[in-house]
């Protein structure tokens, strides 16, 4: 359908929308008009991203003299594919409307481990070991050696890519990651590099968060990017977390010994090549004396990752005396490490920072806080130099020099925090040093300041209102839309107690209670005798759901489960947990039935939907707050209390709510489906903590189904199942709500005939 939007014709592939889709392009035409920053929060299965790519790709189309670059970021390689699938869709839609005038470029970009199609590369078992591979091939050092000795290996496809110069292009089209690689097989040429080079001209590109967040490698893939663009972030309920770990370092006894087998190694490189060319290491020398590390324009092939600091805070100037040499920077990385290595033999709990440690640094190390800040630069040059392409072998001590470059950068937002073992397991030694970032708007900040509109949308953003503070910006549009629905086909229910009338709880004092432990599992046996198909169940950590499980395994109440549906169980591995799925879904597919136990903040808990007959209903055991003696997290919580006046309880129970109801949101996928959930702990019967949820599912949420015990919830289960079993009237006639607009009722609103269902 085509219809319009002010100024803006917009061209929507499907002959029916529904009101919040339309409402949710009204609010994101006001922000890219304002040209500023918006939160979106919108249900999940209501098509988000489909109206957010409708919308924009027409706002380009409608203003061709000032057009928009989009860039979508998503958190998998699994929702990229799917994005690009729904563009796919969008862009034959316009084209056979437009004709070529319509005609796009849309990329979606990932790691060389999921673009390559070298075999040999392919072979590898990691990301940094493919990484590493493709560096043995493509290093300009290599080539050039390669051009001498034919008999030295190059990667075929990156030489072709090379050969062809200027002539690498793509046919505008919208190219998956499965199209990207086929197109590069098909012409020889490195499916990955070409993506790298077309970024800069596509007019939308999907990538990854950390290719716009992580400043180590948004310096090489983001940095060319124009102003006027528009960034969306999709599903980022988890953006601050995001944000927080791309400036974060953890370093372990393994990391220093791993950085002390590095720096031998350099030094054999450095003794070698004062025999047979010392001319380069003079090179270098002059090079950093005239001016920064990074000698201009490396090739693409040579970019190494970039400077852990943001792009304002990294110096621009020349690098200290001390470390120019490279013998000289050597040692001072041996003293770095041996001093890192005495401040991980303590016995006790410690917290500094930064200003504290590095002037501790100073004083027993020799090593001032400029020479800090240049650390990373100064290895990427002296890695260069040596003509180093095992990268992954060098992980460690580019782990100390990110450490290093960021303690020596940041004084606010920062602390470092040693602790001699995990609390969970005090009998085991496992000293670990952690430079924590507490500041989420550190990350973000370049982004805010750079680009001309943020989008920042998920189906779970409440409270809305606390990000801006969280994420320290100002948006122009700041909105929650609900869910327009023909029939209640979501059914949340608070269940506090047991049969047997005792309350249930995860908390502390009351987890491990075995009536509590009894009453979770009786909830789960009377459920999958009436519920069909899929049921999931969701637990607030790993220790806790191998804890009930062996409980209900010796009560016997687990074979009694078995004997409706089959029991599938998330791992800590990412390969049984796969097979897990497939089997789940396998058993739910020939009317089994079958039971997933998963975690809160997993896995499965953040990109696993189970829609239609794999998830009927699903069981939020507890409350899924973090671990509160968490000293990381106590750090933190101190820090946004400071900075930002945002409470210690409110920001644990709103961190704790969005995980619950990205948990239960992934039953419902679409508006003809239709699940219940069941929110097991007396504490969501507190106002407080249940109207953190989202609105989408409070609407839902009667005040019959607050309190309820395990035959209460049965008595509803079975009611409301029965009310879904009736025909489903999709586009709502008869029950007198209109939950799909047509073209028509477009344009009657238009002139001005505003329907209810809008609001």
């Amino acid at each position: 359908m085509k219809f319009q939007m002010d100024d803006v014709t917009v061209y929507f592939p499907y002959d029916h929308i529904y009101p919040e889709q339309y409402a949710y392009m009204l609010e994101l035409k006001r922000a890219l008009d304002a040209k500023g920053h918006c939160l979106l929060e919108m249900p999940t299965g209501t098509g988000k991203t489909i109206a957010l790519l409708s919308l924009i790709t027409s706002y380009t189309l409608s203003k061709p003299q000032n057009p928009v670059k989009l860039i979508y970021c998503t958190r998998t390689v699994h929702e990229m594919e799917k994005t690009l699938a729904e563009l796919k869709l969008l862009h034959q839609y316009q084209v056979q409307h437009l004709g070529k005038q319509a005609e796009i470029l849309a990329i979606g970009l990932s790691s060389r481990k999921n673009l390559c199609v070298n075999p040999n590369v392919l072979a590898a078992e990691n990301r940094d070991s493919v990484d590493a591979a493709c560096r043995k091939l493509t290093a300009s050092w290599v080539r050039a050696v390669a051009a001498e000795n034919p008999n030295v290996p190059t990667c075929e496809f990156f030489e072709q890519f090379e050969r062809a110069g200027e002539g690498t292009f793509l046919p505008p089209g919208v190219y998956t990651l499965q199209d990207l690689r086929a197109f590069g097989k098909a012409r020889g040429w490195c499916p990955y590099f070409l993506a790298r080079r077309m970024v800069e001209a596509a007019n939308v590109v999907v990538y990854s968060y950390q290719y716009l967040l992580d400043p180590k490698v948004a310096g090489i893939i983001s940095k060319e990017l124009q102003k006027e663009s528009v960034v969306v972030f999709d599903e980022a309920h988890n953006i601050d977390n995001v944000c927080i770990e791309a400036l974060s370092v953890s370093v372990r006894r393994q990391t220093l010994e791993g950085a002390r087998r590095n720096l031998s190694k350099m030094q054999q490189e450095i003794e070698r090549f004062k025999a047979t060319d010392a001319g380069r290491l003079r090179q270098e020398y002059n090079r950093l004396v005239e001016g920064l590390a990074q000698g201009g324009n490396l090739p693409i092939t040579d970019a190494w990752l970039q400077n852990p600091a943001l792009p304002d805070d990294i110096l621009k100037e020349a690098v200290p005396g001390n470390i120019r040499k490279a013998d000289h920077f050597l040692h001072v990385l041996r003293r770095l490490v041996q001093y890192l290595e005495g401040r991980l033999e303590t016995e006790n709990v410690e917290k500094e920072f930064p200003v504290g440690f590095v002037n501790a640094i100073n004083i027993n190390a020799g090593i001032d806080q400029k020479t800090l800040k240049f650390c990373y630069d100064r290895l990427h040059s002296l890695m260069m130099t040596l003509e180093i392409t095992d990268t992954d072998e060098f992980l460690h001590i580019q782990t100390i020099c990110d450490f290093a470059t960021l303690v020596g950068t940041y004084a606010r937002g920062f602390s470092i925090i040693i602790e001699p073992f995990d609390e969970r397991m005090p009998h085991i030694p496992d000293p670990v040093l952690q430079l924590s970032c507490h500041d989420a708007s550190l990350a973000i900040k370049p982004v805010f300041d750079r680009f001309q509109s943020v989008v920042i949308t998920s189906g779970t953003l409440s409270p809305i209102d606390l990000y801006p503070r969280l994420l320290n910006f100002n948006p122009v549009v700041s909105r929650s839309f609900t869910m327009s629905l023909t029939r209640e086909c979501i059914c949340p229910m608070v269940l506090t107690r047991g049969s047997d009338q005792l309350p249930v709880s995860t908390k502390f004092d009351m987890r491990s209670d075995l009536g509590v432990v009894r009453n979770y599992g009786r909830l789960l046996l009377e459920m999958v005798s009436v519920v069909p198909d899929g049921v999931v169940c969701f637990f607030v950590s790993y220790s806790y759901m191998d804890g009930i499980v062996n409980s209900w395994n010796e009560s016997g109440i687990l074979k009694e489960i078995m004997q409706h549906k089959l029991v599938f169980i998330e791992t800590q591995d990412v390969v049984e947990t796969t097979l897990a799925l497939d089997n789940y879904r396998k058993a739910c597919d020939c009317g089994r039935g079958a039971v997933f136990f998963s975690v809160a903040r997993g896995k499965v808990a953040e990109g696993i939907d189970f829609d239609r007959h794999y998830g009927r209903l699903v069981i939020m055991y507890g409350v899924p707050f973090q671990y509160t003696l968490s000293k990381i997290l106590l750090a933190r919580l101190e820090y946004l209390r400071e900075t930002f006046q945002i409470k210690e309880g409110d920001f644990l129970t709103f961190d704790a709510l969005r995980q619950a109801a990205q948990c239960v949101g992934r039953v419902i996928r679409s508006k003809a489906d239709y699940g219940m959930m069941i929110f097991a702990d007396k504490r969501y019967s507190r106002h407080d903590k249940r109207s953190k949820l989202p609105g989408w599912i409070l609407s839902h949420l009667r005040d019959a189904h607050l309190n309820l015990s395990t035959d209460m919830a049965l008595h509803i289960a079975r009611e409301f199942l029965r009310k879904m079993a009736q025909p489903y009237d999709r586009a709502g006639g008869s029950s007198g709500r209109k939950t799909l607009l047509s073209q028509e009722d477009l344009e009657r609103m238009g002139q001005g005939i505003t329907y209810e269902m809008l609001f």
